[in-house]
């Protein structure tokens, strides 16, 4: 098969650039946690997209950011490893906001990279009119030297398709990387810790977004079922009035929070599952390094 392509390609952007919802949109499923909130995705996520003639892993990073915290260092040297690493870097820029010195800063970074390969995605092109999309495709272009400039919409569908072509045009010839089917090299827990994390952060609008780490402790079948996995899990906050916030009046909110959970992991896992959750206190943790180890970072 000399002519089939495969290889990894990178989306980057601010954080809330609609990277997320566009690994989404083109691996076909849920893969990568989607929030209104920036900074949430923590891993490495990576969706595969299989064709005929190509197969196109997406590595998902966190959005580059100015660090306040060594969690910040850490997910910004995780992202610059990523991009070096990748066969395709595509910067993401939200077609209903200004270009603004954010962008400006990560196309300046990836030019330090010398990539040939780099693509710009105008994202969110159905919440903008024809003229006020032709005016950022001119702001995104002046923002470096891109092999393409395409406009998506990853909710309405709009040139998705377009888009996997182009990126699967400048993957090294190769076999493919992953077996067909897979979706995702990640590891279930994590993607269940994800989807809980999700969940948590949904509805809540003050400073929880980096407060919040999800560990899965265990995850196995029920004894004799074979038909039901158990699932316990730990929220981890870092002050007590965050505890507060997340469990809600009368522990209402982490029962929502379980609830919407169970049926997006039932969903990723095919099978139904018993969710037990549970939300503690880990003081500080964004800046002790002992506890961001023992939380996955």
């Amino acid at each position: 098969m000399s002519d089939f392509h495969a290889g990894f390609a990178c989306f980057v952007g601010r954080p809330n650039a609609g990277k997320s919802t566009l690994t989404n949109a083109l691996v076909g499923t849920k893969i990568a946690i989607t929030s209104s909130k920036p900074q949430t995705t923590r891993h490495t996520v990576r969706g595969i997209v299989h064709r005929p003639d190509a197969q196109l892993v997406l590595v998902d990073t966190p959005g580059l950011h100015k660090p306040r915290t060594l969690l910040g260092q850490r997910l910004n040297d995780l992202v610059r490893t990523t991009w070096a690493e990748v066969d395709v870097v595509a910067l993401c820029v939200p077609a209903d906001e200004p270009v603004g010195r954010g962008d400006k800063f990560i196309a300046d970074e990836i030019a330090g990279l010398k990539k040939k390969n780099v693509l710009a995605i105008v994202t969110k092109t159905d919440l903008v009119d024809k003229k006020r999309l032709a005016e950022q495709l001119l702001a995104v272009s002046r923002l470096g030297e891109f092999a393409e400039i395409v406009p998506v919409s990853a909710k309405a569908g709009d040139q998705v398709d377009l888009l996997a072509d182009l990126l699967a045009k400048y993957l090294p010839e190769s076999p493919p990387l992953y077996p067909d089917g897979e979706l995702t090299d990640e590891p279930e827990m994590v993607m269940v810790a994800e989807l809980i994390r999700e969940a948590a952060l949904e509805g809540v609008r003050d400073e929880l977004p980096h407060s919040l780490a999800v560990v899965v402790e265990e995850m196995e079948p029920r004894e004799g079922r074979d038909d039901l996995l158990d699932v316990h899990a730990t929220v981890f906050v870092e002050r007590p009035s965050q505890k507060a916030i997340v469990l809600g009046a009368g522990g209402e909110r982490i029962k929502h929070v379980g609830s919407t959970s169970r049926r997006q992991i039932e969903a990723l896992l095919g099978t139904r599952i018993f969710l037990d959750l549970r939300v503690k206190v880990a003081k500080d943790w964004q800046r002790d390094p002992r506890q961001l180890r023992r939380l996955g970072f």
